[in-house]
């Protein structure tokens, strides 16, 4: 065989080998969102109530993400010059599954704002961990333009939120962070919930909400609220963020509560200990 036809076959398998990858990454990157979103996101989009079913004044905001998504949330009052409280949730139904949280915070007399992320609720788009980070980016700059400054903000992140709320307080320096019931990383649930699969299945995941990466790059003081009966995201993982947050900090360990009833099983003591917390980063009494 000549070498042009040598030259020649080699040509067309390159272009053939350069076909299939092609092929191959077009069914890969839906398979991937596809993975992703099956493990990550369990959106509602019908809201079950209001803050009204519960006798709490609020109002219904539009607003856009730093990407120009569109976005709905409430805005619930505190007393007047109250700080508010930007209430990241985490990955399952929408806000009208957090009146519990809501009804706290107004009686510790702040205000609230609390969103639905993109393809939650009533808000547009696609949920993503790029898309959520502008989602919460839009929330904050709401609150700015209504007139409170960073240091009149608390965020307030739970389970995913936490990580939404991390990233967010990262990039807006607020009074304070809050983050119940957080993980280390996507990966390290993974590791733990679904070793094998993870090990096969991992690298397709792309979200990182890398909390144990960030948490010592906080400036602002953030406190760690965990239940001690946490299956979902064990005890331990909160014990390495304490460990590794550089800035001022503390952990609230609530006994008998497990991933979703932090609020319920710590009742009186964990409403006031919010309160102590949130009068001594923003001044108030």
């Amino acid at each position: 065989m000549s070498f042009k036809s040598r030259a020649a076959i080699f040509k067309k398998l390159r272009y053939r080998l350069l076909l299939y990858l092609v092929v191959a990454l077009a069914l890969i990157m839906p398979l991937r969102t596809a993975l992703e979103h099956h493990f990550l996101y369990f959106p509602a989009t019908r809201h079950e109530a209001t803050p009204a079913s519960i006798g709490l004044v609020y109002e219904e905001v539009d607003f856009r993400a730093t990407d120009g998504t569109q976005l709905a949330g409430w805005l619930i009052p505190g007393r007047d010059g109250a700080p508010v409280v930007l209430f990241c949730m985490g990955n399952a139904g929408n806000i009208s599954h957090r009146l519990e949280t809501l009804q706290l915070l107004h009686d510790l007399g702040v205000a609230t704002f609390i969103f639905d992320y993109r393809g939650y609720g009533l808000s547009k788009g696609k949920a993503s961990e790029s898309g959520l980070y502008h989602d919460a980016a839009g929330a904050m700059r709401c609150l700015h333009e209504r007139g409170w400054t960073a240091d009149r903000v608390i965020i307030f992140g739970r389970s995913l939120g936490a990580a939404v709320g991390m990233e967010t307080a990262l990039r807006t320096k607020p009074a304070g962070l809050i983050i119940e019931a957080a993980f280390t990383s996507v990966a390290a649930m993974g590791r733990h919930h679904y070793p094998l699969l993870n090990a096969l299945l991992g690298w397709m995941i792309d979200a990182k909400y890398d909390n144990l990466d960030k948490i010592g790059d906080l400036k602002n003081p953030v406190l760690l609220i965990h239940g001690r009966n946490d299956t979902i995201c064990p005890p331990a993982m909160a014990e390495e963020l304490y460990a590794r947050a550089a800035t001022r900090k503390q952990v609230y360990w609530i006994d008998g509560a497990d991933h979703n009833n932090g609020l319920i099983a710590g009742g009186v003591a964990y409403r006031e200990h919010l309160r102590k917390v949130i009068e001594e980063w923003t001044g108030e009494k």
